[in-house]
């Protein structure tokens, strides 16, 4: 497997490539749109053919790349299950697999922070977690229909039962950490560790988190995938 971790800066996002390194098939999960010409100059170097891009969640902080992306190259705009983007060629639903040649991506259905969102399991050892587990964190879940308990219930019941050396990649960081783990998680997480479905629920409740900066603009345009930007 080729794996790339990308980075934007503005909004503390992360891009993830994944390629089978025989066939030179490829996706992208979670594109940004201001790093689409360095997303695709670095599919190009690498001589892939991107066949898909995938969606963790309708994202508040960015405006995706999807949209621009499947223009350029002709790829598949993949998102979650009931996920307000009609324009997406594919939903994943819960415990769905995409099949990209040797590399096996499973859905698992992780709402809370939003109420359509997916983490997705490669071949088993990495697992890319958008906004619901963090490094040392979780995403917030005070819009778009978030539920800090049911949050609460996916990390715990989902991915704290993966395996303890699952490497987590994560859709944001805010601190510079770029990779952890399930087990590094459930000892050191400070929004779990020691903390009860109805502690976790008060924490997150009281949190009183500035809406992101591009939220108005983004999430309409990201039910569109990306092609009708608000100004």
């Amino acid at each position: 497997m080729l794996f790339r971790q990308l980075f934007d800066r503005e909004s503390s996002t992360y891009t993830y490539l994944i390629a089978d390194k025989t066939t030179k098939a490829a996706v992208l999960v979670d594109p940004v749109l201001e790093q689409v010409e360095r997303d695709l100059q670095l599919v190009q170097e690498l001589g892939l053919t991107l066949r898909y891009c995938l969606e963790t969640h309708i994202h508040a902080d960015h405006i995706t790349g999807t949209g621009k992306l499947r223009q350029l190259t002709g790829c598949l705009g993949v998102v979650p299950a009931n996920a307000p983007a009609s324009c997406a060629d594919q939903q994943m639903q819960d415990g769905e697999i995409l099949q990209l040649d040797s590399i096996v991506i499973e859905a698992i259905a992780t709402p809370g922070h939003t109420d359509s969102h997916l983490a997705y399991l490669l071949n088993k050892e990495r697992l890319l977690t958008g906004d619901s587990l963090l490094i040392r964190g979780c995403g917030r879940t005070d819009f778009q229909s978030g539920n800090a308990g049911i949050l609460f219930d996916v990390i715990t019941q989902k991915m704290f039962t993966l395996p303890d050396a699952t490497l987590v990649y994560p859709g944001h960081d805010y601190k510079g950490f770029t990779v952890s783990t399930i087990g590094e998680e459930k000892q050191y997480n400070p929004r779990f560790k020691g903390h009860n479905r109805d502690c976790f629920i008060q924490l997150m409740n009281g949190l009183n988190l500035p809406n992101p900066q591009k939220m108005m603009a983004a999430v309409p345009a990201n039910e569109k995938c990306g092609n009708a930007i608000a100004v």
